[in-house]
């Protein structure tokens, strides 16, 4: 499954940063949100859409572990079953609902 195997990769890039597949009840300060937002399947090859946000208590901060974020999924393709990974797009995405800062990068991956 595509998403623990991003998950466990980027948590053991970013550690101590914490990683999870959703915003957990009682957040700490800093954290980072895996989210799948779509995929395909042609040839038997899988290509998966994901959405990685990345929360700090300043938006410096956010940015900042946002850098950290993309130099991990840029290097995912070490992994066997990662074929390639791209950086679709990445911004300022901070929560007015919650005033957390966080920035979001969306990453285009193709996997077997």
């Amino acid at each position: 499954m595509i998403e623990k195997t991003i998950l466990d990769y980027m948590a053991a890039q970013l550690a101590p940063v914490p990683v999870y597949m959703e915003v957990p009840v009682n957040p700490p300060e800093t954290f980072v949100v895996i989210q799948k937002t779509g995929g395909g399947l042609t040839n038997w090859i899988y290509s998966s859409a994901f959405a990685i946000q990345s929360y700090a208590g300043s938006l410096y901060g956010a940015s900042q572990l946002n850098e950290s974020v993309r130099a991990a999924m840029l290097g995912i393709v070490e992994l066997d079953d990662i074929a390639s990974v791209r950086l679709n797009s990445e911004y300022n995405f901070t929560d007015t609902a919650t005033k957390h800062y966080r920035y979001q990068g969306v990453y285009d991956v193709v996997h077997y």
